[in-house]
């Protein structure tokens, strides 16, 4: 038990938590455009990254970040929806590249513009299909302060590992939400590196030879021993343009492998199991800690549940979907129109035993979720 003398008491907010998270991280370039709710960690990030760039558009910010993930740096970005749609493309070629860079987005209330100043948790759909053929994009997803900053270095060290570009989804009222926190909580976080480690370098050097653990050694551009060559189309382990190459292909298809055979490296969630419990709630981001609060409501009234906040969204994991399936009924709650994350766990196809708790414009209440357990 801390004593008073021993907390640290602050107003802050996660945006600041994240960001620092990434500079004791290793994370040492932010390159932005300023856009509603990220804003924030644009301010942040020019405070404390030690190289900040503004970028003129979100289409040059992906630019730029490949551009630096090449030359072995490890740069973060931070927006929102219209930001992401006009990222799309430059996130692909740097999946394609196999290059490391952490992308932080903000949600707002869509469609379109919608609306810059009201929070959601509508772009998990555009994440699940962000890279095209159906490749998995990994996306961690904070639920409180604690999280934004263990999580956000879990982020980190998954894309270096993984040779891979990683989504960290926040919403408006996380990031945009400033209260006391105790930030003594917050232990110090290892200072990672792009010096991957993984298999060593076989002679001659190939930029997407890989050994057992399906990710190539990163060697970055400019160096004075290796020739490098980084390409965003069908390649081989040279890097080469050859697309009907059985090579090429098969480094297309470890892009899928080493996300999805080494998820059981970064899933992340929190699982209170009540015994004999019928009913699961699952939730992830901001409507967490509506789901803790009904979750203690419902058994104070001595009914059972259970809770699981899930902060490893995407690939969704085989531990994942093992809970759920315990479960005679699921209430799914997240802050959209359809139901986003329970779809992509049961698809357009749902039975009778599962339940959304749905909303858009505001944030869900514990009542609202108590009232799906009663029903």
């Amino acid at each position: 038990m801390k004593t008073e003398e021993q907390k640290k008491i602050v107003l802050t907010d996660a945006s600041m938590i994240i960001t620092e998270a990434c500079v004791q991280s290793g994370a040492d370039v932010f390159i932005g455009y300023p856009i509603t709710p990220s804003n924030r960690f644009y301010q942040y990030g020019g405070n404390r990254f030690p190289l900040f760039l503004a970028g003129p558009d979100e289409i040059t910010v992906m630019q730029w970040m490949a551009g630096l993930s090449t030359a072995g740096r490890f740069p973060v970005t931070a927006t929102a929806f219209p930001g992401l749609a006009l990222m799309m493309e430059g996130l692909n070629m740097s999946y394609m590249m196999e290059l490391p860079m952490l992308l932080i987005i903000t949600q707002r209330l869509g469609p379109s513009t919608g609306s810059a100043t009201t929070g959601a948790q509508g772009d998990l759909g555009v994440l699940h299909g962000a890279i095209s053929g159906g490749y998995p994009l990994p996306v961690f997803c904070p639920s409180d302060f604690e999280d934004s900053w263990y999580l956000t270095h879990e982020a980190i060290k998954t894309s270096i590992a993984l040779r891979t570009p990683v989504v960290l989804l926040t919403s408006k009222e996380m990031v945009m939400t400033s209260k006391s926190f105790d930030i003594s909580d917050l232990k110090p976080l290892e200072r990672l590196s792009m010096n991957f480690d993984s298999d060593p370098i076989e002679l001659p050097y190939q930029t997407y030879r890989s050994g057992q653990k399906m990710v190539p050694p990163f060697v970055p551009a400019g160096n004075d021993e290796y020739q490098v060559r980084f390409n965003s189309s069908t390649h081989d382990n040279e890097g080469m343009i050859r697309k009907n190459n059985p090579e090429s292909l098969n480094n297309t298809r470890r892009l899928k492998e080493k996300i999805e055979k080494r998820l059981n490296e970064y899933t992340f969630f929190e699982y209170d199991q009540q015994d004999d419990s019928k009913d699961l709630i699952v939730s992830y981001g901001i409507s967490a800690e509506a789901s803790r609060d009904a979750c203690a409501e419902w058994r104070k009234s001595g009914h059972k549940a259970s809770l699981l906040i899930v902060k490893t969204l995407l690939p969704v994991a085989p531990d994942i979907l093992g809970i759920i399936r315990q479960f005679e009924r699921v209430h799914f709650v997240e802050e959209n129109i359809t139901g986003l994350y329970r779809e992509i766990i049961f698809g357009k196809m749902h039975a009778d035993s599962v339940f959304s708790v749905e909303k858009i414009g505001s944030m869900i209440t514990p009542e609202e979720i108590i009232k799906s357990l009663q029903s």
